[in-house]
């Protein structure tokens, strides 16, 4: 262990450093404009923001070719050594950090501030790419799945108990390299359904039929009883009886409301609903019994917790989010519109993106920009100076970068020898897909703000610090086993 023998040049995938080194270019660049001051021009001006983001450029290729020279097996070997250290900083920030609008995750180190948060996604990574890669390791396993998701969890809380809902949201990411290693796609399709009833729930549970029932509650009810459904046919395909007993009940529960519609009676409609999901769950529960089929149970309780989960959201929503969150996400379904408020920066954001038109205003033409009228614009919201600047035409351009940048590391995980080099490239994809999809989701309005750069765009040194050490340590591990063809 210690530093290579071999020459990593030779070995390490230029074509990532490429994309790497183009997509930071394009960042500093969108920093500087962001920043550009008629007054005072010179872009070495340290003072800046673009000044100090050119020192963190130069410090993170530095650190890029250090991690390339070290030994891949380091990582693998420290790895849980470094996971722990990474705990314990994330433990210290939660009582040491300052408020800063409400959050308490920055670090002062003498002129610098770090977020701890940032460094945690890749040490995270390091840790479960080696438990992962464990003798005779199963993810099945009880004992195996709980401490992967210990490992997942654990750094998660410590970053929410610091009021970083963002950064926290992040982790969800690694379900997708579970999946990759052998995770049942219920989990994701669990997910999914999870933000599809908390959305119903919010926007459409005022919305009344005939002054008795719910919209959002009958919306919700039908997505539980086709989700089984759909659920029962992709997990047992070849269990026609079942699916046609189960849509037969929900017929019969569908006619005895319509005739409950007819009849003069002021009831909540919803009520034959839940029943018939119930009825649909015991029957499932029955044959899972009958038939020792877990996924019968499974699918049953995705059933029943998809209608209890409805009855929390109202719960989570104003007892746990945040009053801003909350703000953001009405803003966001469109219950809410506060142009002034919560809804300004992405109104203003969507204005300069489409202002930008198809080739844009030219490099330091933003008037948006010039004019400060998007807050965070070289950092959350450095894509709508894209947007502004470059127009539709180097949107496009930034966005094939990051593509490509993420099916190369595709590939490059795909041809590891060993799990652990491929749990960890994995992640690598996940982490910056994840952040990518939520910044210019949030940015052009179809996601609500949380708070998360843009990887290697947006300026902040303990983000393009720690997305650097992310990726070139993926690089190093696969420079080192890459196939001698």
């Amino acid at each position: 262990m210690g530093f290579r023998r071999t020459s990593v040049w030779k070995d390490v995938d230029w074509i990532t450093i490429v994309l790497y080194l183009a997509i930071i270019i394009v960042g500093w660049g969108c920093v500087y404009s962001a920043g550009y001051n008629f007054d005072n021009a010179s872009i070495f001006d340290l003072d800046q923001r673009f000044g100090k983001q050119l020192i963190w450029i130069g410090v993170c290729l530095i650190t890029a070719m250090v991690l390339l020279l070290i030994d891949s097996d380091f990582y693998q070997y420290f790895s849980y050594f470094i996971y722990g250290i990474i705990i314990l900083i994330l433990i210290a920030t939660i009582f040491l950090a300052e408020d800063v609008k409400g959050s308490r995750s920055w670090l002062t180190l003498g002129p610098l501030t770090v977020q701890p948060a940032e460094f945690a996604k890749f040490a995270t990574a390091l840790a479960l790419a080696t438990f992962m890669n464990s003798y005779n390791f199963k993810l099945f396993s009880l004992r195996n799945s709980l401490i992967t998701g210990a490992i997942i969890l654990l750094p998660m809380a410590l970053i929410l108990l610091q009021k970083e809902t963002g950064s926290a949201l992040v982790f969800t990411a690694f379900l997708l390299v579970l999946y990759r290693e052998g995770m049942s796609g219920m989990i994701l399709y669990t997910g999914l359904l999870a933000i599809l009833i908390f959305i119903l729930s919010i926007k459409f549970g005022g919305m009344m039929i005939a002054d008795t029932t719910s919209f959002g509650e009958v919306s919700i009810i039908i997505l539980a009883l086709v989700s089984g459904l759909v659920m029962l046919w992709l997990y047992q395909p070849t269990k026609g009886k079942i699916r046609i007993l189960l849509l037969k009940i929900i017929g019969s529960f569908a006619v005895l409301t319509f005739l409950l519609i007819l009849t003069p009676l002021k009831i909540d409609y919803a009520y034959p609903g839940y029943v018939c999901v119930i009825t649909c769950a015991l029957v499932l529960l029955y044959y899972s019994l009958l038939d020792k089929m877990r996924d019968f149970a499974l699918i049953g309780l995705l059933m029943v917790g998809s209608i209890a989960f409805m009855f929390s959201v109202n719960h989570i929503f104003y007892n746990v989010l945040q009053p801003h969150q909350r703000i953001r996400i009405e803003v966001l379904l469109g219950l809410e519109e506060d142009l002034n408020g919560a809804g300004y920066n992405v109104n203003q954001s969507k204005i300069a993106i489409g202002s930008g038109g198809l080739t844009g205003k030219g490099f330091l033409n933003g008037t948006q920009t010039k004019l400060k009228y998007v807050p965070e614009q070289d950092t959350d919201f450095i894509f709508c100076t894209v947007g502004e600047e470059k127009g539709f035409i180097g949107v496009t351009i930034v966005l094939g970068l990051y593509l490509a940048l993420l099916l190369r590391l595709i590939a490059l995980a795909e041809r590891q020898r060993y799990s652990f080099g491929r749990v960890y490239g994995y992640s690598v994809v996940s982490i910056l897909f994840f952040h990518i999809t939520i910044n210019v989701g949030m940015v052009i309005g179809l996601l609500p703000v949380i708070g998360i750069p843009l990887p290697l765009l947006s300026y902040g040194g303990s983000s393009l610090w720690a997305f650097t050490i992310l990726l070139f340590i993926f690089l190093s591990i696969d420079a080192q086993t890459k196939p001698s063809y």
